[in-house]
């Protein structure tokens, strides 16, 4: 049995997620049944994180275990044979029988991305959140700021029906970083590990910063309130990709 490193691309607009469901098309679900398709038995895979429905990634990271006589570029290259075109396997390693996707990384990278233009793209639709009105850039990046380091970040949690009432909200965020591209602005996030949904609130609560509905000032207390109903909304969905995971390889 051989242990193999999976780096993924897929774009999420039509999966309801990573997570395999019954009765649902998710990422794992659709990445599960191509190895079972190649390798003419069912493969379990597990990913360094899960992405929400909508969410796309460009660095998504699994592994799985396999009998087989293929090598890794022979592997990957009937992988994608087989796999959809909203998903392919950018990468195919065999790796030590420890490996773990989730336990050895050590930050994840996300970027949100914002068209800032009064007209809408129809190219860009899936891929970035259209905002029509000016964003006060230099105040988001001084927000962004506050929200840099090691925090409680409960202000900034979600999940449905509610967060666990014991779970670690106290989370080490590396990087916040607001960036403008010509029409687009990226905001890009990166930690060891995330909240749940906690990118998409945080890029919901800058962009409220931008809008002057909220002062920077404010984040601090905002995040010693620890009420999610102080901060912004939740970002949707499409704007957000998973860029990279780093490991300390």
């Amino acid at each position: 049995m051989l242990r193999f490193r999976l780096r993924l691309e897929y774009d999420g607009a039509d999966f309801e997620g990573w997570q395999v469901q019954a009765h649902a098309r998710t990422v794992q679900g659709v990445v599960e049944a191509g190895l079972a398709e190649v390798l003419r038995t069912s493969v379990r895979i597990y990913a360094a994180g899960r992405t929400d429905a909508g969410v796309h990634a460009r660095g998504q990271v699994a592994h799985f275990d396999a009998a087989t006589r293929l090598g890794p570029a022979e592997l990957g290259k009937a992988l994608n044979a087989v796999l959809p075109p909203d998903v392919a396997a950018r990468a195919l390693h065999e790796v030590a029988p420890d490996f773990d996707a989730r336990r050895d990384a050590i930050s994840k990278r996300y970027v949100y991305r914002i068209l800032l233009r009064p007209v809408a793209s129809p190219l860009r639709r899936r891929w970035c959140w259209h905002i029509r009105g000016p964003l006060d850039l230099g105040a988001m990046r001084e927000a962004s700021d506050v929200l840099k380091g090691t925090h409680d970040f409960a202000a900034f949690r979600g999940a449905p029906g509610g967060p666990p009432a014991d779970e670690e909200t106290r989370r080490t965020l590396d990087l916040l970083h607001v960036e403008r591209r010509a029409d687009e602005v990226e905001i890009a996030a990166e930690a060891r590990s995330f909240l749940r949904y906690m990118v998409r609130n945080l890029v919901g609560t800058l962009v409220d910063v931008g809008r002057d509905r909220l002062s920077p000032g404010a984040l601090a207390e905002l995040l010693a309130s620890r009420q999610r109903s102080l901060a912004g909304p939740t970002a949707p969905a499409h704007g957000l990709c998973l860029e990279q995971i780093r490991y300390p390889d």
